[in-house]
């Protein structure tokens, strides 16, 4: 191609013409990320996002996270293909599977290890004291099922008490206000219910061995079938960006509760009261798996979780929920475990050498 000597007055504007295509092309490669929309509660468990998007984890992907409150308006948004990924607890998927929601939980996130409490009221000492009794939960909630377990654990069945639909501040006040015999609160409702209402008491709590080796109380990952099927690699940088931002918090925990706090719109002391100071995991009241801990869980790896747990332990977990969502009439029957789990992402950041 024969070259050309260009004026001055050509060749500034061949520069500025260069510079903007320059730019255009910036603009489009910041435009090419890989956008991934994410919702899930206020809550420090599900606050390892605002840590992958504060410190770039996932140079590749345009994250997001929407606080969502009401779980139900999440699934509603995948079904209607405006979300990507949920954080929330993981009872829920037998009744969406059942439903025919496009989700699939691809992952056990944290496990409550002391943050959920069952409070008593003043006067309430025992199971039994709950017969024909007013206790609040969330209904079709792993906090139902708590309770649940908890009184047939203590020879009382789960169908002698009422079960209100009541949650974290309402429960809080419900409380306080002598309507209720007693409500399942995670942090930090739990813990201010115990100071503002003398003679109240804990009767269970998810620290306890029994509650742990089963993993009842738990947070988990969903997945749009849509967003692991059609955009199977953008599901796996997903998974390993919020990997990657567990152990940057473990390795950072103070900066990372921070960031947490920041994003979560919560107080420094609410966030380290769940979570803990130290990136131990066994300093707050919740206990974050770490990649190997849950693809262990799930199957997908060789060895064994913690707490007892065993591997694929996820099928278990499954039957258990699903088992109690018969007995309160929220599903028909007991599916099989793949009909709403998914542990083949983990095998496959597994397969490529990813440990966490």
């Amino acid at each position: 191609m024969e070259q050309k000597i260009l004026s001055r007055p050509v060749a500034n504007w061949a520069t500025r013409l260069l510079c903007g295509a320059g730019m255009m092309l910036a603009a489009t490669t910041v435009q090419a990320k890989e956008e991934v929309r994410v919702s899930g509660l206020t809550w420090p468990g599900f606050g390892f996002w605002y840590i992958a998007i504060a410190k770039d984890l996932a140079p590749d992907l345009d994250l997001g996270y929407q606080k969502i409150e009401d779980p139900y308006e999440s699934f509603n948004m995948v079904a209607a293909d405006q979300m990507d990924v949920v954080s929330g607890t993981p009872e829920f998927t037998p009744v969406g599977v059942e439903r025919g929601l496009p989700i699939k939980v691809v992952a056990l996130a944290n496990l409550s290890n002391g943050s959920d409490k069952i409070v008593g009221a003043p006067g309430i000492e025992t199971a039994a004291d709950l017969k024909g009794k007013e206790v609040a939960v969330v209904e079709g909630g792993l906090a139902q099922i708590f309770m649940a377990m908890w009184l047939e654990r203590n020879d009382v069945p789960f169908d002698a008490v009422t079960y209100r639909n009541i949650i974290a501040d309402d429960a809080f006040a419900a409380m306080i206000g002598g309507s209720i015999a007693a409500s399942e609160f995670w942090e930090p409702y739990g813990t201010n219910t115990l100071k503002a209402l003398p003679g109240s008491s804990i009767l269970a709590q998810s620290d306890d061995p029994y509650w742990l080796e089963r993993a009842v109380v738990a947070d988990g990952l969903y997945m749009s079938d849509t967003f692991i099927n059609e955009r199977r690699d953008v599901a796996v940088q997903t998974m390993k960006a919020f990997y990657d931002a567990i152990q940057w918090w473990i390795d950072n925990p103070m900066e990372g509760n921070e960031i947490i706090a920041d994003g979560m719109g919560m107080s420094i002391s609410d966030v380290e009261m769940v979570l803990g100071k130290d990136g131990s995991r066994l300093d707050g009241g919740l206990y974050v798996y770490d990649f190997l801990e849950a693809a262990r869980f799930c199957g997908a790896a060789p060895g064994e979780p913690p707490f007892g747990q065993t591997n694929g332990q996820v099928e278990a977990y499954w039957e258990l929920i699903s088992s109690w969502w018969v007995k309160f009439n929220l599903i028909e029957e007991v599916k099989p475990a793949d009909t709403g789990v998914e542990c083949s992402l983990h095998k496959e950041l597994y397969d490529a050498g990813y440990r966490g």
